[in-house]
């Protein structure tokens, strides 16, 4: 009879390890999964009580479900055990296949370690393969691997005890808990990934969120920017080109948004400051410039770029910010100019005309008279066509003076005779009569006379031509490319400009003005000019009749 119903008992018996593996790959989360699997030991498999120990990313093993005992369950689940205690455990005992069975009679040694576990009482065994209280027995579970010399990784230990039959696992049941342990592997790693998944795809959501509210927010902060922002294409044949725009910047520059997709900042930028736009760095670069607004006339800008790079393919966009410094800048230019400007007439004054005679002139002398001593010398010419000086070493080793190579030097007209060279003129003005009017009318009237004399001056001359006020009544002129009867024919024009009538307050003021000529050539300080000058000024001064002064 017993062995007519064995089969039917292990029929019963695979029907009820089927369902609790159906039951365990249905669970809903993992915790579902692993109370599913310890339930399961005990409802599929016979066994009384059941552990699952589950391995953390540390190692060590925590109890993670209980089945079969209420106050076992509360008293170790969450409980951690080491993992080289858990190492000991699965080395000792009998190796039944992928089982570990450690027999009462070595188990002992295991009772004070510090893996969590349970006692059980019962009577000693009767007979042979009786289950003892102390019998230990393992199912360790593995990641999916293949056959056993190649299984994966530990991810858990199955722990079971009390048979409900009372006796130790035969052949069949030792193979059914091994099987079962390798599906619950599965059904755990499965759960797992179904829960990493789910936090991965909890955490795309929030990282998406997080993006759309990130590009949200850069849209609101690109759009309604109080300053100019733009997005320029960065690489390519399109590089620079401006894809985006702002409305502060369209309102700056009196361009619509759809016409600015047509240009790219060099389109714009004015052409004296387009070297500027191209030294300025992509990244973090910063320039002052011009920008062209759509009615021809030009705004200064602050330009700041950033780089909007791409995480796959590296940088993509120019983020370009656009600030409006008019006004500073106007202060600026307003600031400079009074710096080297006289505040009374507008006019350069004498630090500007010093600082502009002495960019003309260098050290090197190059006095009339002396080029051809200089070239007997040497035996070749001292000075090029325009000018440059060269050094003439043995060996006829050729080599430019430094810091002259592109300097055009400045000569002089020769003798008191007009020879033909053009040269820097330098002519020093010097008003007659004009402290008479300053005592007589007030430094009112004699501010009027001077604003007139220095338009009268400015009107008399060139393009190019400089007009300065050193202080007080004394104007220099500066006009390049004179011969020496050219240079008294401006002073003789503008003596007959500043003795015409001057009216101040409905009254007619007249002053005489004194010339000198000098001549600036290099080898002179800009000083040395302005005293040779001076000195011819004073020269025909006084070669005048005091009473003729004043009419010129």
């Amino acid at each position: 009879m017993e062995t007519e119903s064995e089969p039917y008992v292990r029929l019963a018996t695979l029907r009820q390890l089927h369902q609790v593996m159906a039951d365990m790959n249905t669970a809903r989360s993992l915790a579902d999964t692993l109370q599913t699997v310890a339930e399961g030991v005990v409802n599929g498999l016979g066994y009384e009580l059941a552990a699952v120990n589950l391995v953390r990313p540390d190692g060590d093993l925590v109890v993670a479900a209980f089945a079969g005992n209420a106050a076992a369950e509360a008293l170790i689940t969450g409980r951690v055990g080491p993992r080289p205690s858990w190492d000991r455990r699965l080395g000792m005992g009998e190796q039944w296949g992928d089982l570990v069975f450690i027999p009462h009679t070595e188990g002992w040694v295991l009772d004070d370690d510090d893996v969590p576990q349970w006692y059980t009482e019962g009577p000693a065994p009767r007979f042979e393969d009786e289950w003892h209280p102390a019998d230990r027995l393992f199912a360790p579970m593995y990641t999916p691997g293949g056959p056993s010399a190649s299984r994966g990784e530990l991810i858990g230990v199955l722990s079971v005890d009390r048979p409900r039959n009372g006796r130790k696992p035969g052949a069949w049941g030792r193979e059914a808990l091994q099987m079962y342990a390798f599906q619950a592997a599965i059904a755990i790693s499965n759960a797992r990934l179904r829960a990493n998944m789910q936090r991965a795809l909890v955490r795309l959501e929030r990282e998406q969120q997080a993006l759309r509210a990130s590009e949200e927010s850069f849209r609101q902060a690109f759009e309604y920017a109080p300053s100019g922002m733009a997005i320029a294409e960065m690489g390519g044949d399109q590089h620079g080109r401006i894809l985006r725009t702002n409305d502060a910047l369209c309102r700056l520059l009196g361009r619509p948004a759809s016409a600015m997709r047509r240009y790219s900042f060099s389109d714009l930028v004015h052409p004296e400051d387009i070297g500027t736009l191209l030294r300025t760095s992509a990244e973090g670069g910063r320039a002052e410039l011009r920008l062209g607004r759509r009615d021809g006339t030009y705004v200064w800008v602050s330009l700041r770029n950033s780089v909007v790079a791409d995480a796959a393919d590296g940088p993509r966009f120019l983020l370009t910010h656009v600030e409006d410094i008019e006004e500073r800048k106007r202060r600026e230019l307003q600031l400079a100019h009074r710096a080297s400007h006289d505040s009374l007439t507008g006019l350069p004054n004498s630090a500007e005309l010093r600082s502009r005679l002495s960019s003309r002139l260098c050290q090197r002398p190059t006095l009339p008279g002396a080029l051809e001593s200089l070239d007997a010398a040497y035996g070749h010419p001292a000075f090029d066509a325009n000018g440059h000086g060269f050094d003439f070493r043995p060996g006829g080793d050729v080599e430019v003076f430094e810091g002259f190579d592109h300097h055009v030097h400045t000569i002089a007209p020769d003798g008191e005779h007009d020879d033909g060279t053009k040269g820097l003129a330098v002519l020093f003005c010097d008003l007659d009569g004009f402290k008479s009017i300053n005592d007589r009318f007030g430094h009112n009237a004699g501010d009027a006379v001077l604003i007139e004399v220095a338009r009268r001056l400015s009107r008399g001359v060139r393009d190019g031509d400089t007009v300065a006020r050193l202080g007080g009544d004394e104007f220099v002129v500066l006009a390049d490319g004179l011969g020496r009867a050219d240079a008294q024919d401006l002073a003789v024009r503008l003596r007959n400009e500043i003795i015409q009538p001057i009216r101040v307050d409905g009254r007619a003021m007249r002053v005489g003005a004194s010339f000198g000529i000098g001549w600036a050539h290099c080898g002179m300080t800009a000083d040395e000019v302005l005293k040779s000058a001076d000195e011819r000024m004073y020269v025909e001064k006084r070669s005048r009749p005091k009473q003729h002064r004043r009419a010129g």
